[in-house]
């Protein structure tokens, strides 16, 4: 017995020294890294149940962009993924009911760099994106429509006769079309040319000139990531019957029209209808949010308004009977900066008033925790989901932090997991027939991949591995989740990314990370930013301050006409604690946050000489120039009670830039020069030409072509030189390192005298010298 205890415990120790010697040979990660990480998206599961085909996307030969190829996989997990299309920009993979067809969009010749402005409408006529059919028995792709500003969104009849679908083109565009094609006897005979829809007038002559100028009567003229809106293009619902081989002509037909654009596919059972949500509406800025769902023939004709929802809903699906609706939505009233979304049915007869499901459930639903590596291309979208027998609906929850699928009992709101954890579920699908599941998971150690779930109850079992090639040689780390109490006695969470082989002995520099929205919630969640500055040596502080989601209603609303303001409190309260724990340099901080993390990082450096150093990302420097600049309005009571006229002090004392001259801090400001989310005209800018003025050590880095979505989205060079800017500056400032590039910040511009700590003012007992004569 003596001698099987200490065969044992030789045992654990050998296990523990081959574990231990295996985490040595592992790497640090890098942020280059980001250009051999791959991402899942828009996964869809067979009629049969066996296969999913998913979208693998992937950094690009050049790096510049991604490419998107579509790839299949046995949910059995009993076999690699295989590629199933050849092209370097196939999406959107959907299985025909009857499992013969595999429908998918392609853009044949994508131009190069990601189209911004009017040149999204404007692509060549090759290079609009194009509905392809793919037999499942065997053989190649071929096209089934050739629209002049292409088609997307397919979705299949259930009876695999049809494929509804999306597209902006009008009829000016296909007189255009028709008037470049070759010869009239080939036109004629060629497939995919589209039937005139209701409306399909005769078109006017084509002018010689197309004008490029924007006449804008609408508040909302353009979108961040998508550029300037085009009133004349609004988005439509065509139809085409499924071709049974590539020498069927099949031609795309219009079903609706008009000036208000459609969206929400959902097939009838018999499927000979469609319904589908838009809001018609001049300008909506002046509305608060609200949709009808209409139904419209397969076979054309005038569409039935069927309902009227006084919200704004989303993931919508049709009941099995076909007689209910699903949705998530936010209540419109009252007007609050954060409504937690809940779960919605609705019968489908006029005059029905929706039923909330969640009522009492004080968390987000169709939601879940934040993170930076969410698919750059071809992510696809959560419906609602329902079993089999109509009783259950499936959605994700977001609470504290936390991600998980969970099932909701239509009749009396009765919630169960079906997935619990630390993690999030980024995505979901369900068999045809609602007994088993499909989700996408991601931690802190894994960007995400496909588990296969054989019923509520079942533990999830993994059957892709997309990023285990590149992850088995990275040194990566669990955060540390803590919870800790603000000024006022409230709760909030936050977690701590420490470097790989952490001491507790060691003093470490500190970057605070801030998450923007302001109502999004860091998580349990995959942050490549936070393990690579954490491989830097820096710990990484991010909490969920006050104004977070996933807290409840009453946490996610209180910041309302207080932001920024006790939020960065809890922030401070933060830094606190952590440094109470002994392993952190007080002399060695750092605050960096983007969007409205960017606002709060250039708050915090107005109102606290405390940070060492600070890079504001996209932020926010004057909330008037920002209302009246930003891609969306605040026409509504929900951020502030009045417009800045009405209201200027409101506006003053929100504003980081009314604390312009007690910055000391080092600031580096990161801005992609087509934001249309926070334009650097009312942020960046502000802050570096102020700062300058004061001579004060500020620096600005900009990113040509890049939207609000650089950090997530962006051109990968970009993507890693933003993390490069990042850790340079905090490089600098926090541990003394030498940055060339940035060095032009000399003592005789800044003010700053050697010895001296930049970013923080003489403390009681020094005395500053006069600074020198500026160059």
């Amino acid at each position: 017995m003596h001698r099987a205890a200490r065969l044992l415990v030789t045992v654990f120790i050998s296990v523990a020294a081959i574990a231990a010697f295996a985490q040595a040979q592992k790497r640090l990660i890098t942020e280059k890294d980001i250009f051999d990480f791959h991402w899942i998206g828009d996964q869809q599961i067979s009629p049969d149940g066996a296969r999913v085909a998913f979208v693998r996307v992937s950094v690009d030969a050049k790096k510049t962009g991604y490419t998107t190829s579509i790839w299949v996989v046995s949910t059995k997990g009993d076999e690699p993924a295989r590629r199933m299309t050849d092209g370097e920009h196939d999406s959107t993979p959907r299985w025909s009911p009857d499992g013969k067809w595999l429908a998918f969009v392609r853009v044949p010749q994508p131009p190069a760099g990601p189209p911004s402005g009017a040149e999204a409408g404007e692509r060549a006529h090759g290079a609009a994106p194009q509905i392809y059919m793919l037999p499942l028995s065997g053989g190649e792709s071929w096209k089934v429509t050739d629209l002049p500003r292409g088609a997307s969104g397919p979705e299949w009849s259930p009876d695999s006769k049809w494929i509804a679908f999306t597209s902006t083109t009008n009829p000016e565009d296909l007189a255009r079309a028709r008037k470049h094609e070759q010869k009239p006897e080939e036109a004629a005979a060629r497939k995919g040319t589209p039937e005139a829809g209701p409306a399909a007038a005769k078109p006017s002559p084509e002018p010689e000139h197309v004008s490029d100028v924007r006449i804008i009567t609408r508040s909302v003229y353009r979108i961040n990531g998508v550029g300037y809106l085009d009133p004349k293009h609004p988005q439509h619902i065509w139809v085409i019957a499924a071709p049974q081989s590539s020498e069927d002509m099949v031609k795309p037909r219009q079903l609706t029209s008009g000036k208000f654009q459609e969206n929400g596919i959902m097939w009838a059972n018999d499927s000979q209808h469609i319904y589908y949500s838009t809001t018609k509406a001049e300008d909506p800025s002046y509305e608060l949010p609200h949709a009808d769902i209409y139904s419209v023939a397969v076979t054309g004709g005038n569409p039935e308004r069927v309902l009227s929802i006084n919200m704004e809903p989303r993931s919508m699906s049709l009941s099995p009977n076909g007689k209910h609706l699903a949705f998530c939505a936010e209540t419109n009233q009252p007007i609050r900066s954060y409504t937690e979304p809940d779960l919605w049915v609705v019968d489908l007869a006029a005059n029905a008033k929706p039923r909330n499901l969640t009522e009492k459930f004080d968390f987000d639903v169709c939601s879940g925790p934040f993170g930076d590596q969410e698919p750059p291309r071809a992510g696809g979208r959560n419906t609602v989901l329902w079993s089999h027998d109509g009783r259950s609906l499936f959605t994700t929850t977001a609470e504290h932090g936390r991600g998980n699928l969970m099932e909701f009992d239509v009749a009396t709101g009765k919630i169960t997991p079906v997935t619990t954890g630390n993690q999030d579920v980024a995505s979901y699908r369900s068999t045809v027939d609602g007994s088993k599941f499909l989700v996408e998971i991601s931690t802190p150690v894994s960007i995400g991949d496909l588990f296969w779930i054989d019923g509520p109850g079942a533990q999830p079992r993994q059957i892709t591995h997309i990023n285990d090639k590149l992850f088995s040689h990275l040194n990566l780390t669990e955060p540390e989740e803590f919870w800790y109490t603000s000024f006022d006695g409230k709760k909030i969470q936050a977690w701590v990314q420490k470097p790989p082989n952490f001491d507790s002995h060691k003093k470490y520099p500190l970057i605070l990370d801030i998450h923007g929205g302001p109502h999004l919630a860091y998580g349990w969640v995959f942050e490549h930013e936070f393990q690579w500055m954490a491989a830097k040596g820096y710990v990484v502080l991010y909490p969920n301050p006050r104004g977070s989601t996933s807290y409840g209603q009453d946490f996610g609303n209180i910041i309302q006409y207080r932001y920024p303001g006790d939020d960065y409190k809890d922030l401070m309260a933060g830094v606190d604690e952590v440094i109470r724990r002994g392993y952190i340099d007080p002399n060695k901080l750092g605050v960096t946050g983007g969007s409205g993390g960017g606002l709060l990082t250039d708050w915090v450096i107005g109102h606290t000489n405390r940070f060492a150093a600070a890079v504001s990302q996209r932020d926010i420097a004057s909330w008037a120039a920002w209302w009246y600049a930003a891609d969306f309005t605040l026409f509504q009571p929900s951020w502030f009670k009045a417009p800045p006229f009405d209201d200027p002090q409101d506006y003053v004392e929100r504003s980081p830039i009314t604390y312009i001259k007690n910055v000391h801090t080092p600031l580096m400001l990161i801005v992609g020069d087509v934001d249309y989310r926070t334009p650097p005209a009312a942020g960046a800018e502000e802050m570096f030409r102020a700062l300058k003025f004061l001579r004060r050590p500020v620096i600005m880095v900009r990113f040509p072509g890049e939207s609000h979505e650089l950090s997530r989205s962006g051109q990968p060079w970009h993507r890693v030189e933003r993390l490069e800017h990042i850790v340079g500056w905090f490089d600098k400032y926090l541990q003394g390192k030498s940055r060339p590039e940035y060095d032009d910040l000399g003592p005789a511009e800044v003010g700053v005298q050697p010895g001296e700590l930049p970013g923080r003012p003489p403390q009681p007992g020094e005395q500053k010298k006069p600074p020198k004569n500026p160059r």
